[in-house]
């Protein structure tokens, strides 16, 4: 039941809505075309991307802690609640299974099965997008390294496997940008060409 929960959390689309409740459009219409964080700060502003990078973070540290409040509290548990979230929010039931890319919600997810190798991970993610303007770098040197971290702090077996279902999602996702940062024609966060996100 946990699990179901957290796939109908994940499902909702804060990006499509912020889309529809400032501007009257589907945001997957615009921009990049992708219900997420980045293209959200495109096509509607810095502050409606914040606040939907935020919110969809929340997605993952509720989903988790839903394995808690509502079944076992058992790590298999808490990663499959995590997984359901970012597979609602990529492909998402309310919104003709179009979602986004996952990443702010596998930050919620990991800032709460998995603290430090997040905040590891997530530095350089910082790092590298305000060294390249390249959100889509960032995101994939995140996902990345996070089973990196995870294995070599210890954490439990089943979060070291989420970390690395969590990097595929990721780099799957993401199979589009990787093509353009390898040409070089990658889109840069503040450039409002429609070939990123």
């Amino acid at each position: 039941m946990p699990i179901v929960i957290a796939y109908l959390l994940g499902s909702v689309s804060f990006s499509f809505l912020a889309g529809k409740l400032l501007k009257g459009i589907d945001i997957r219409n615009h921009g990049s075309g992708n219900a997420g964080a980045t293209n959200t700060m495109r096509v509607l502003g810095v502050g409606p991307g914040i606040a939907v990078l935020l919110l969809d973070a929340m997605k993952g540290i509720i989903a988790v802690l839903l394995g808690r409040w509502l079944g076992d509290g058992g790590a298999l548990l808490l990663v499959l609640c995590g997984v359901a979230a970012i597979v609602g929010h990529n492909w998402p039931v309310y919104f003709g299974f179009r979602g986004g890319k996952g990443i702010a919600t596998t930050i919620g997810v990991m800032l709460t099965l998995a603290p430090l190798p997040a905040v590891f991970a997530g530095i350089v993610c910082i790092l590298a997008i305000a060294a390249t303007r390249y959100v889509s770098l960032g995101s994939l040197l995140f996902t990345a390294l996070l089973p990196i971290f995870v294995w070599f702090m210890h954490f439990p077996v089943e979060v070291f496997c989420f970390s690395l279902v969590v990097f595929a999602f990721a780099w799957f996702r993401h199979r589009s940008n990787i093509i353009r940062l390898v040409q070089g024609n990658e889109n840069r966060l503040g450039s409002r060409k429609n070939n990123s996100g």
